[in-house]
Formats: structure tokens, C-alpha cells, sequence
């Protein structure tokens, strides 16, 4: 079955690309998301694994919220509070994340020291 993991944001986008080694779409909700805008994203989402990374703040919180209500079966993935957002968690945080949620990752991105630590 064909993956999805849904971001807020662009650099979200980039920096899950980089660290996932499967062929998965990434999708941004580039903020909240607007009751035809979620239509039309749970259309495009039907027959999919959906994954839902967001960050770690009251926007993330709304956006989680909504995909709770209207998709329920999605997997949530949760980053560690203190780094507040997806594009600013370290490569190995998010690449263990994805990993623990069965998605094929770039070995490189666990090793710590890989990751400028």
C-alpha cells in the first residue's frame, strides 16, 4: 500500500526527503487546513498508509485534531516536545520516528554522530 506522510511545511517536506529511503508522497498542509482543502486531502488519501508529523505546537495540535476526526486510522507520529518543530528536530530523531512507524530510512541518519551531535 502506497504511503503518505502529511507535514505542516516545505522545509518539513525537505527534510523527511531526505532521511526517507522508500518512495512515499509528502504532503503539506502548510498551516491549518480549511474544511474543502481537507476534503479534498481524505479523497486523495483513501486506500493509503497515512502518516501525520506535525509539530509540536498549538498549530500541530489543531492540525492532529482534525486528521484524528476525519482520519481516524492515520498513524501519529509525535516528535519530542523540547525540539518544538519537525524541521528543526535532529536527522536521527525523525529518522528513529519513521523507522518505529515501519518506513524505510537512510541507515546514516540513526547514527548520532551523523548528524553534527
Amino acid at each position: 500500500m502506497k504511503k503518505v506522510i502529511i507535514v505542516e511545511g516545505k522545509s518539513d517536506k525537505r527534510k523527511i526527503e531526505k532521511i526517507v529511503r522508500e518512495p512515499v508522497d509528502i504532503l503539506c498542509t502548510n498551516g491549518t487546513i480549511g474544511v474543502s482543502k481537507l476534503d479534498e486531502l481524505l479523497e486523495e488519501l483513501m486506500d493509503k498508509d497515512v502518516y501525520i508529523l506535525v509539530d509540536a505546537d498549538k498549530s500541530g495540535d489543531k492540525i492532529r485534531k482534525q486528521f484524528k476526526r476525519e482520519l481516524p486510522e492515520a498513524e501519529f507520529l509525535y516528535i519530542d516536545r523540547k525540539y518544538k518543530e519537525v524541521a528543526a528536530s535532529p536527522e536521527h530523531h525523525l529518522a528513529t520516528l519513521l523507522l518505529q512507524a515501519n518506513i524505510e530510512i537512510e541507515a546514516k541518519y540513526l547514527d548520532t554522530r551523523m548528524n553534527g551531535l
